[in-house]
């Protein structure tokens, strides 16, 4: 590998073993793999089966997909997928997508990936989840690369180019697929929309191409994450009123953590992936409107794509008959689901726990999060 890649790239196989065996005696890695061990397991019988690994992908496959998929299957109704008939199984793809859960998200893509005869993405994972240093040593063993977050004004064009050479890098020479969330962080209000600045980021590179090719060489294949229930959801409502009544405030790096470990350990009732249509045929005619508009004009290709294949469920018609105060959907669910969903949001909202905590407004942001994924997918089938 480039060797110009070493500070963002996942760990070479042949580093995978020593890189193990610095988790093995880091303190912070003890403790939380020894909080996770599964039942019956020692933590000298944890140490010999992991030390075995010399792949990457057998430390994927071995480790970290078992259990993620046993947490998912705990705190999941269901988890499928449709529209892999879409993928080549020869070609390298950029999923770009939606952004649900932190840890989630990549993980199960890759499960589903795997089940089903291919090859395992490479994962785009922000620093500034790193809150301790054996956090970035684990994630690079799984296939990740890094997305450094806080740099200076100054430095951030230089770190975006190195991003996004990196990128094309993995794809045209390691034959990667790639993940990579359509904006940074998650939307808190379920409305995604693809931020212009990333795919000016993934245009960085080749240099000197013009915006579209450089786009196109990407094989962009938008992806829609779909999950019933958001486990956050409380969380997110709880920032937008500590926002709203104190506009200065910033969550902090134990804030990051609490929502890691709600998001995996929370109810998710049915997840769904929907695998869109690449976007490739359909940059050519960008190419013709004026440069100023063409990346707005590929983001809104994106939305479209992953708006229009969302998984709808009755808890998203509900939420918006309720924001609405109409009943456009009522055929879409019963009294009984009304009433459940109800009880949900409460027994969530009781969760929230700040000064002059606001229930009318934190009820409203719930059902906007709720609604929101409707809302895009009609303007995107053009039902709305």
């Amino acid at each position: 590998m480039n060797s110009k890649f070493d500070d963002i790239a996942p760990v070479l196989d042949d580093e995978v073993a020593d890189t193990i065996q610095e988790l093995l005696v880091d303190e912070g890695f003890m403790h939380a793999a020894k909080y996770i061990l599964p039942a019956g397991m020692s933590w000298d019988d944890f140490t010999a089966e992991i030390s075995k690994y010399r792949t990457k992908f057998e430390f994927q496959a071995n480790m970290i997909s078992p259990f993620i998929w046993a947490v998912a299957m705990k705190t999941a109704s269901s988890i499928d997928c449709g529209g892999l008939e879409k993928v080549d199984k020869d070609k390298q793809y950029l999923f770009l997508s939606n952004h649900r859960d932190i840890i989630l998200d990549a993980g199960l893509l890759n499960i589903l990936l795997h089940q089903h005869g291919y090859n395992t993405t490479e994962i785009a994972i922000g620093d500034n989840l790193f809150v301790y240093p054996w956090i970035k040593k684990l994630v690079r063993l799984n296939k990740s690369f890094v997305v450094q977050r806080g740099v200076s004004v100054r430095q951030m064009l230089e770190v975006s180019k190195h991003l996004s050479e990196y990128i094309h890098y993995a794809q045209s020479y390691k034959k990667e697929s790639i993940w990579l969330a359509q904006r940074e962080g998650r939307a808190k209000d379920s409305n995604d929309r693809t931020q212009e600045s990333l795919l000016k980021m993934l245009a960085l590179a080749p240099e000197g191409g013009a915006f579209i090719d450089n786009i196109k060489e990407l094989n962009i294949l938008p992806l829609s994450i779909s999950y019933e229930y958001d486990p956050c959801d409380f969380l997110k409502a709880q920032e937008f009123q500590l926002k709203r009544d104190n506009p200065e405030y910033k969550k902090t790096q134990k804030d990051d953590l609490v929502n890691m470990e709600t998001g995996l350990l929370g109810f998710k009732g049915n997840i769904f992936f929907q695998f869109g249509d690449p976007i490739g045929d359909r940059l050519d005619p960008i190419k013709d409107i004026e440069r100023k508009a063409q990346v707005g004009a590929v983001a809104r290709c994106v939305d479209k794509e992953i708006h229009s294949n969302y998984k709808i469920f009755p808890c998203n018609y509900i939420a918006f008959d309720l924001l609405e105060s109409a009943t456009r959907f009522t055929d879409k669910y019963t009294t009984q689901q009304v009433e459940d969903f109800k009880a949900y949001l409460n027994k969530q909202i009781d969760k929230v726990r700040i000064p002059n905590k606001d229930c009318d407004f934190l009820w409203t942001k719930m059902l906007e999060m709720y609604s929101n994924t409707l809302k895009n997918k009609l303007v995107a089938l053009e039902e709305a």
